[in-house]
This record gives C-alpha cells, structure tokens and sequence, in this order.
C-alpha cells in the first residue's frame, strides 16, 4: 500500500479516535439531548401543488397529463373557461409538485413554516419557478397549513441544451424550498397545562441510561418522582409543588444532567469507506491478513492500413484488430496476531498495524464479527 494510503487510513482513524475520546470525557449530557416529552411532537403535512414561470424546463406532454388535468381544474375555479386542446397549455413552463411540511407543536395561527417542493413528472428544473397556492393537510385530511411562494433550489441549470446536448447543473433541479412560505392556519392543540403526568421518551433505548435518568429527577424533584419503565419509557409523576407549572417543570427536568450508557458499536459505510467506532468497541485475540487482488484490462484497437493499390491489382481494405492486455496484480498480505485489546486506541492501533485503506477496513471489520473477535454490534449503512 502507498505511503499516502497509509497515512490517509491512520488520519482518518485517529480524528475519530479523538473526537470519541472527547466524547468519553463528557459523561453527563443533559436529559433534552437524550430524549423527548411524550406528546410533544412535530407532524407532516402534505399537499399538491403546481410550480409556474419555469424556463422551459417544466413537465412534458408526455408524462404530465396529471399537470394539464389540475391546471385546468385551477382556471375552471378561477372562472376561466377555456374551449381550446388542454394540450396546448402546456408549455413546459409549469410543473406538478408535491409540498411537505413539519408543523412543530404550540405554533400558533400566522406563524410560518418551510415548505419542501418535490417534482413529480418530468420537470427539468425548478428554476426561477413560484409555488401557487397548495393547502398543506395532515393525515385526517385536515388543512393546517398554506404554502405559495418563489422556489429557491440552491443552484442552477444552464446552457441550450439543443443539438449538441450542452448543459451545466449544479446541485439537484427537481426539488426545492419555499423559505417560511407556508403560513399556518389551524393550532395544533397540545394542553399540557391540564396535565399531572410527564413521559420521557429516550431517542435511543437503553435500560442503565434509563434508570440512571430515572435517578437523576428523583434526585432533584424526590424520590418516587420518575419510574422508568422499559428501555425507551420513564414515567414521572408532577411533584405538588410544580402543580400548574409544568412548563416551568420540564424545563428544569430537561436541564439535569445524565450520565448516558450505549452498547458497543461499528458503524460502516461501504459505499464511501466511512468507519466509526463507538468509545466500548473491544477485540478479541485474533490473527488478521488482508490483501487485495487488482484485474486491469485494457483495450487498444489497432488499424491496419494497407498501402496504394498498384494499377491492375486487386485494392485491399482497411481493417481494426482489437489487442486485449490483461493484467493481475495480488498486494502481498501480512499475517497480523491482536492481542486481546482494552481500549479503543488498541483497537485503532491494531488496526492500523495492518496498513489498509478505510475503506478496507469494512471487509476486516464484518470478517472479525464474523469470526466472534469484534465485540461489538456492527452496523453497514
């Protein structure tokens, strides 16, 4: 392996060595960074809606028959009652959109939210385009939300894009955002007022994470406030004195510190040779060798051109014979003994012992898994 492969592999392990002994240094992290209130929630919205002032970059006849039917459902609303071919209206200059939208708790009337605009035919790009009105529903069909607006894409599509085909794209053209361009019209009712009972849900469950955040708000509020009743669930029960003030009560429950406990895990992304190892990863006395077998083959097209024919002589031909080369070259691998390790710089450098590529690592790491030597839960994104 080259020098520079070498020290990319032990760069790469040694950030996120150090970003997760960093991590290891701070145990508490407050209770509003691990979990969330049971009933306090955001939901989706949705809707349909059509995207008009394109530059020729809309939907196309074929492929947008849904785009001709809502336009000219809009203009029949409208009063506009056109007797001519729906297919002439469209010009490429209109696109069929869907529109999301998270609508956060206790947002009240007026207020306004992003709104997500999505191509859903053909459309080139959403360029220059403005959303009409689309009214934004959740999943019992009840509008809470209008969007309309100018789409901003965050990049661009130019060039003729005629015979020669010659365009230049910069970032995704069929999908965009409409900045606080969905007004909210309908409240979401969370009344936590009336409430006696307070749920802390963990985002990643985890039984000792869960009592100890169970001790820590009977250590502040009493003891019998907070049972924690499984893996994800602690349930506190609102002390006498923060009756009428919940608000006040989460707040101050949010703020505790909790010391988080995780399992051990690997996580791999072997379509970008990204390798992350939790702070308890361990190994287990192994033996490792890893070498790569690299196939190269190369095509190179010859011409045979013969010369002048001479007067009277038969005219030869011109012909192409292709040389196929082929060639394998197999990276000699060492046989690599880990000894059982404790922390996870041993593990990082007995990894590194080995001289691989990152991206190496995700065959050794699901080869020591599989050999019972990563103690470890691995995890292939």
């Amino acid at each position: 392996m080259s020098p520079w492969l070498r020290r990319t592999a032990i760069g790469m392990l040694a950030f996120l060595t150090i970003s997760f002994f960093s991590a290891s240094l701070a145990h508490a992290v407050r209770v509003k960074d691990v979990a969330t209130i049971e009933g306090v929630r955001e939901n989706q919205l949705i809707g349909y809606g059509l995207v008009v002032g394109l530059d020729r970059t809309g939907d196309q006849v074929i492929g947008g028959q849904f785009t001709i039917q809502a336009m000219m459902s809009m203009l029949n609303k409208m009063g506009i009652n056109l007797v001519i071919d729906p297919i002439q209206l469209l010009t490429r200059n209109i696109a069929s959109v869907m529109v999301t939208a998270k609508l956060p708790p206790f947002v009240k009337p007026g207020m306004t939210l992003d709104a997500i605009v999505s191509s859903m035919a053909n459309a080139k790009s959403l360029q220059g385009g403005t959303l009409l009105l689309t009214p934004l529903k959740a999943p019992n069909q009840q509008v809470f939300a209008v969007a309309q607006g100018p789409v901003s894409i965050g990049g661009f599509l130019g060039g003729t894009g005629g015979a020669g085909g010659a365009t230049v794209t910069k970032n995704h053209q069929a999908a965009g955002v409409v900045p606080a361009g969905a007004i909210v019209e309908k409240e979401l009712v969370v009344d936590i007022d009336q409430w006696d009972t307070v749920s802390v849900l963990l985002r990643h469950p985890d039984f000792t994470t869960a009592i100890r955040t169970a001790e820590a708000i009977d250590g502040t509020f009493g003891k019998g406030t907070a049972v924690p009743v499984n893996a994800g669930l602690v349930k506190t029960t609102l002390p006498s004195t923060f009756q009428g003030r919940v608000v006040e009560y989460i707040a101050t429950m949010e703020g505790l510190d909790v010391s988080v406990d995780v399992a051990a895990k690997v996580v791999v992304n072997e379509r970008t040779g990204t390798v992350v190892l939790g702070e308890h990863v361990r190994l287990s006395t192994c033996a490792i060798s890893h070498g790569n077998l690299t196939i190269s083959v190369k095509n190179t097209l010859n011409v045979s051109q013969p010369p002048a024919p001479v007067i009277g002589s038969t005219q030869g031909q011109t012909t192409v014979t292709p040389d196929v080369q082929t060639d394998v070259a197999e990276e000699q691998s060492r046989l690599i003994v880990v000894d059982q390790t404790v922390t996870l710089g041993e593990v990082v450098r007995a990894l590194n012992a080995v001289g691989v590529t990152p991206r190496d690592l995700v065959a050794i790491l699901s080869a020591l898994r599989a050999a019972g030597a990563l103690q470890a839960n691995l995890e292939i994104v």
